[in-house]
């Protein structure tokens, strides 16, 4: 074997083991990777396309303004689920949910409350939880009926809002929001609509 036979296999041998790394580390985020279905103010009513849309989720987060326990143990039951109680939620509903949820996904540090305010003018018990308990990298609220989504300058964080997936309200159409988390990077956002926030036919 003469040593340009020689240098041409180190170099196939090389070349073999970058691709394997790229693929074994591509293979780790995949594996790592969390896809996340997030929704708001359901106001006691499932759109049955949201089931369709968070099939493959692995997580479900609701904003608040569950409506009912029916609601919230029908979620329980389909996903694992992240969820704060809403400003129409009743006594037992908070007793099961929190006003704040903080918590880590990946490596991604999460506040969720249903009532947000906006970027630049955040409501107060948000604002306060903000400065009491520091920034997280993603700040998700419901209640304004309106998806959003908008990255704070001010704070350093992304804030979403999922809008209204209830019929409830004066959103013109129903939407939810889904997205991947892999380490410490929030990807693939999609907006879905589900239609008329009260379709032709509904009741």
């Amino acid at each position: 074997m003469n040593i340009n036979s020689v240098l041409s296999n180190i170099y196939i041998l090389s070349s073999n083991i970058i691709i394997l790394g790229i693929l074994k580390k591509a293979l780790f985020l995949f594996i790592t990777m969390k896809r996340i279905g997030l929704l708001s103010d359901t106001h006691g009513y499932l759109d049955p396309k949201i089931f369709k849309y968070f099939a493959e989720v692995d997580e479900i987060w609701h904003a608040g303004d569950i409506g009912d326990l029916p609601t919230l143990e029908t979620l329980e039951a389909f996903k694992p689920l992240r969820v704060v109680f809403g400003n129409i939620d009743d006594h037992r509903i908070r007793a099961a949910c929190k006003e704040h949820l903080r918590f880590r996904i990946e490596d991604v540090d999460v506040l969720m409350t249903h009532i947000g305010g906006r970027p630049g003018k955040y409501a107060k018990p948000a604002l306060e939880e903000l400065q009491l308990n520091g920034i997280p990298q993603l700040f998700v609220c419901g209640h304004s009926h309106i998806a959003l989504a908008q990255y704070d300058q001010k704070f350093q964080m992304l804030w979403l809002n999922p809008g209204a997936c209830g019929y409830k309200g004066f959103h013109q159409v129903k939407t939810i929001f889904r997205f991947c988390i892999t380490a410490d990077k929030i990807h693939d956002l999609e907006c879905i609509e589900l239609g008329p926030r009260i379709p032709k036919n509904f009741g």
